[in-house]
C-alpha cells in the first residue's frame, strides 16, 4: 500500500464519520482512529453561549437595585436549600413533552416518584428519557422547553417532604 492509498483511506474514514478502521493484509496493517469529539464541541459551544447571556442579564439587575438584589438572592438560597434538584445527566436539548402533540411530563405542583419520567433530553438525534431520582412534589421548573442544557445543569426543584 503506497502513501496515496493511505491518504485516500484517511479521507474516506473522515467522511464516513466512524471512530476507528483497521485494515490488515498478510504483510501490512494500519489502524486509523478519529476522535468523535467534534460532535461534543458542537454541543458545548451553544451551551456556553446560552449561559453567557443569563449572566449578563443578571449583572445589570444588581447594579440597578443593589440593596434589593442581595436580599432576594439570600431568600431564594434559603428557600431552595430544602429542595432536591433534578439535574441534567448530559448535554442536549431539553423537552418537557415526549412529542409536540402530547402533554407535558410534569407541571409545577405534580407529584413525582422515584423512576418517573420528568422530561426528555435530545442529544445527537437520540431522545433520552430523564427519570426522577427522588419522590416529592415539583416546586419549580428551571429550564424552558426546547432550550439547550449542559451536563449537571439543574432542571427541576423537588420538595421531598
Amino acid at each position: 500500500m503506497d502513501i496515496k492509498d493511505i491518504q485516500n483511506l484517511i479521507k474516506f474514514v473522515s467522511k464516513a464519520e466512524v471512530s476507528e478502521v483497521k485494515y490488515k493484509t498478510k504483510d501490512f496493517e494500519i489502524t486509523i482512529k478519529t476522535p468523535l469529539a467534534g460532535s461534543e464541541v458542537a454541543y458545548a459551544q451553544p451551551a456556553v453561549y446560552h449561559t453567557a447571556p443569563q449572566q449578563m442579564a443578571a449583572a445589570p439587575a444588581p447594579a440597578a437595585t443593589p440593596a434589593a438584589a442581595p436580599a432576594s438572592s439570600t431568600e431564594a438560597a434559603s428557600d431552595d436549600s430544602k429542595y432536591v434538584t433534578i439535574k441534567s445527566p448530559m448535554i442536549g436539548t431539553f423537552y418537557r413533552k415526549p412529542s409536540p402533540d402530547k402533554d407535558v411530563f410534569v407541571n409545577v405542583g405534580d407529584e413525582v416518584s422515584n423512576g418517573k419520567v420528568v422530561c426528555v433530553i435530545e442529544a445527537m438525534k437520540l431522545f433520552n428519557q430523564i427519570e426522577s431520582e427522588v419522590s416529592g412534589k415539583i416546586v419549580k421548573i428551571l429550564v424552558d422547553d426546547a432550550t439547550p442544557v449542559e451536563y449537571d445543569q439543574p432542571l427541576f426543584l423537588v420538595d421531598p417532604s
